[in-house]
């Protein structure tokens, strides 16, 4: 169904291909995964399906690429619009109307299908993917997740044989993902269409595929085999796979049921490890393995100060906030303490966003009162506020608006009235090999999202928020941003980040809070939390239950 033939893609300016050597076929009815570091070219692998590659982008494209037997280079994204639907990373550029089910009809009338038709396919994507409720909202009012969906929607009502999805799970909470998955499941095994998706968040993925592309790094020829084959050598790769590596399993599970049916040794190896640490016995033979112990669940993070140390950098009481005729927010209490990181996390829709919004003075309250630092957010002037509190929203573009990576580093100093060098120095330290001259709409969302950090920080305000900030990343890049969260939170910097990334708030978030329908419904000590929810559990703890360990670090950390 799509074929690729020694495809090379060189963008107009750039002194080197950014893919080359690409040569592989997705047959008709399978899901193929494209995996990689950020920045190797899955994007522009994705965009020469569609034929916006070269045509739209630019660039000059080298060898064939084949969709149902048209060749892009001679047939244009609107000359492939029947055969290939495509849903890029950011879904604001996709949308062509205002409401929800406008823009499911949108592609049926411009390929001139029968209304009664285009009704019924309306319904039925309303449903499959949960959007019944929203038929009638403008697009503007939803969260990300719910954008998500809605232009994953957009693509399945002309029914096209080809669906080709960038980061289609990105920013949505983990049920509203495993339903996405489901529904593309759906499609392939029921409907026979094929898929090309790439995804950073592998362990939502990588079961479901019958395939997986590797691009190892920029340039480099990819690599195609089975999930398993490829997951073996693969330099990204989900927690189960590491977890696989680390205990010498073969071949490598890719989903927790398989993990758990290999992992009782495992758990006995980490239950002795725990009781030797506590200076017992090891257990008799034939004793059920007792759970990790407790000290050992945060023992990679910062342990967070005493509430009474120092004074809150941030309080809010009796939050409410109503947006566009919904309750956003009811009756929300948050204190953060310096050093803290807490993970905010619930349902698309449940007001993560507006509770960052209302710190950083963006909204203002309906009912109730937010501080940071002493001042009220709405009500202090920009030049001010930014010492006091720093955020990078869903949309990290929206902060970026010169034209190189260095004018955009010397605008941020300026600012902030920090040292020059301050924000180029954050950069290389999150995206390493990016260069003075690059513009910053040529990155990629995780580059973008990495370098609106980069300007944030350089206030080193103390309180820092964060919207969904590994949407785009790959472990490496994720690994380098967990490093740099660590590092502010040791100097005393307070974290609040709304994520649906489970592996991220096992990894540096002392406390979850769980919101829903706007309210809080749990507050707590992360292991707490995630361990006693089914959705929010990270794969290790879900692999080695009872047993309450987090990250494949810990356990590589427990084995010694």
């Amino acid at each position: 169904m799509i074929r690729f033939e020694e495809v090379s893609v060189t963008y107009d300016g750039a002194a080197q291909p950014t893919v080359r050597g690409v040569d592989f076929e997705v047959p008709e009815g399978e899901l193929t995964l494209l995996v990689g570091p950020s920045g190797v070219g899955k994007s522009t692998v994705l965009g020469a399906v569609s034929g916006l590659v070269p045509h739209f982008t630019g660039g000059t494209l080298r060898g064939r690429v084949t969709v149902a037997g048209r060749d892009t280079r001679t047939h244009k994204p609107r000359e492939l619009a029947d055969v290939v639907g495509t849903v890029g990373q950011d879904p604001l550029a996709h949308f062509v109307t205002d409401v929800v089910e406008d823009e499911l009809a949108y592609g049926m009338e411009s390929l001139g299908l029968a209304p009664e038709v285009m009704r019924r396919r309306v319904e039925e994507t309303l449903d499959l993917l949960g959007l019944a409720g929203l038929r009638d909202r403008p697009i503007a009012t939803l969260s990300g997740g719910q954008r998500q969906r809605v232009a994953i929607g957009s693509v399945l009502t002309p029914h096209p044989q080809v669906l080709v999805l960038d980061e289609p799970t990105s920013a949505l909470d983990p049920a509203a993902a495993e339903e996405v998955l489901a529904v593309l499941q759906r499609l392939v095994h029921d409907l026979g269409t094929t898929i090309l998706l790439a995804e950073h968040r592998l362990e939502r993925v990588i079961q479901y595929a019958d395939r997986v592309v590797l691009l190892p790094s920029p340039g480099a020829a990819p690599v195609v085999g089975s999930p398993a084959e490829v997951m073996a050598v693969s330099p990204v790769y989900p927690p189960v796979v590491g977890l696989g590596r680390l205990a010498d399993w073969s071949p490598l599970p890719l989903t927790v049921r398989d993990a758990r049916r290999r992992a009782g040794d495992l758990r006995e190896r980490l239950a002795g490890s725990a009781a030797a640490d506590a200076g017992a016995a090891p257990a008799p033979e034939g004793t059920p393995p007792a759970p990790a112990a407790p000290r050992r669940l945060f023992r990679r993070r910062p342990s967070p100060l005493p509430e009474t140390a120092q004074p809150h950098i941030a309080e809010v009481r009796s939050l409410s906030v109503r947006r566009d005729r919904i309750d956003a927010l009811r009756q929300v209490d948050l204190t953060v303490a310096p050093g803290e990181t807490i993970a905010l996390m619930g349902r698309n829709g449940a007001g993560k966003s507006t509770l960052l919004g209302s710190l950083v003075g963006l909204v203002a309250p309906g009912a109730g009162s937010v501080r940071v630092g002493g001042a009220v957010p709405h009500r202090t002037a920009p030049p001010a506020l930014v010492r006091r509190v720093g955020l990078v929203p869903q949309e990290p573009r929206d902060l970026l608006y010169a034209d190189t990576v260095a004018d955009e580093c010397a605008a941020a100093d300026r600012d902030a009235r920090a040292e020059p060098g301050t924000c180029r120095a954050l950069v290389s330290e999150l995206l390493p090999g990016i260069t003075d001259d690059t513009h910053p709409r040529d990155l990629s969302e995780g580059q973008c999202l990495a370098l609106a950090l980069a300007v944030v920080l350089t206030a080193r305000p103390p309180l820092l928020l964060l919207d969904e900030p590994t949407r785009g990343l790959d472990y490496a890049a994720k690994a380098r941003l967990v490093t740099v969260l660590r590092g502010l939170a040791a100097e005393g910097h307070a974290i609040v980040l709304a994520t649906h990334d489970v592996e991220l708030a096992a990894e540096i978030a002392h406390r979850v809070v769980l919101l829903a329908e706007g309210e809080v419904i749990a507050d707590g000590p992360t292991a707490h939390i995630v361990v006693s929810s089914p959705s929010f559990a990270p794969q290790v703890t879900k692999i080695l239950a009872p047993q309450q360990w987090l990250t494949v670090a810990e356990v590589r950390e427990a084995l010694g």
